[in-house]
C-alpha cells in the first residue's frame, strides 16, 4: 500500500543540495522503487502540482517524478506521467519564454507562491527511468517546462531563483482570480 508523503517547504536545507545519481543497482533496490512508488501516489493524490523531485520529500537523490494531468487552473492539460532519475538537460532549442509556475514546496493551498518563470520551450533531456532504462528524447512545451522546474530541484535550484519578472510573484489566491480565472 503505498503512503503519502509529508512535502519539505522552501527554507528546509535539502532543497539547495546538489542530489545524489543513483546507479541501475540503486535504482532498482526495493528501497528506491518503494519511494518512486510513494512519490507517485503523493503526487496523484494532490490537486495542485505536476512534479514532485525526491529532495521535496526529504531525500537527497536525484529521482523526480512526473505527474501531468489537469488541474482546476490548468484544465486543458494532457496527461503525461514519467519517472526522472539522473536528468540531464543535453541541448535546448530557440529562446526562453516566460510560463507562470508555482511549487508544491513554495506554499500551501492559497498560500503556494507563483511567478512568471522563463524557460526553454523545448529541450533534450537524458535520464533513466524507474527501470534504470537510458532514455534519451526531445520535450517539448508544458512537459518541458516541467522536465526544467524538476531537474532544478535535483541541483539545489528553487523556481524562484530563475524568476527575471519579479513583479509576477503572487500567491495562489491572487492567481486564481486573476491569471487563471477561477
Amino acid at each position: 500500500m503505498a503512503t503519502l508523503l509529508e512535502v519539505t517547504q522552501f527554507g528546509n536545507p535539502i532543497l539547495r543540495d546538489v542530489a545524489k545519481r543513483l546507479t541501475p543497482e540503486e535504482i532498482l533496490s526495493d528501497e528506491v522503487q518503494t519511494l518512486i512508488a510513494n512519490m507517485c501516489f503523493t503526487l496523484q493524490e494532490r490537486e495542485y502540482g505536476v512534479g514532485l523531485a525526491a529532495p521535496q520529500i526529504g531525500s537527497n537523490l536525484a529521482l523526480s517524478v512526473i505527474g501531468i494531468k489537469p488541474t482546476p487552473t490548468r484544465p486543458n492539460l494532457e496527461i503525461f506521467n514519467t519517472v526522472l532519475i539522473n536528468p540531464q538537460v543535453v541541448e535546448t532549442f530557440g529562446r526562453k519564454r516566460q510560463m507562470w509556475e508555482g511549487c508544491v514546496s513554495s506554499g500551501e493551498l492559497e498560500n503556494t507562491l507563483y511567478a512568471k518563470v522563463p524557460r526553454y520551450k523545448k529541450v533534450r533531456l537524458t535520464w533513466l527511468d524507474e527501470n534504470a532504462v537510458e532514455h534519451d528524447e526531445i520535450l517539448d512545451g508544458f512537459v518541458a517546462h516541467v522536465a526544467q522546474h524538476e531537474t532544478d530541484h535535483l541541483n539545489g535550484i528553487l523556481f524562484v531563483d530563475r524568476v527575471k519578472d519579479t513583479k509576477t510573484y503572487m500567491l495562489a489566491g491572487e492567481y486564481k482570480k486573476r491569471i487563471a480565472n477561477r
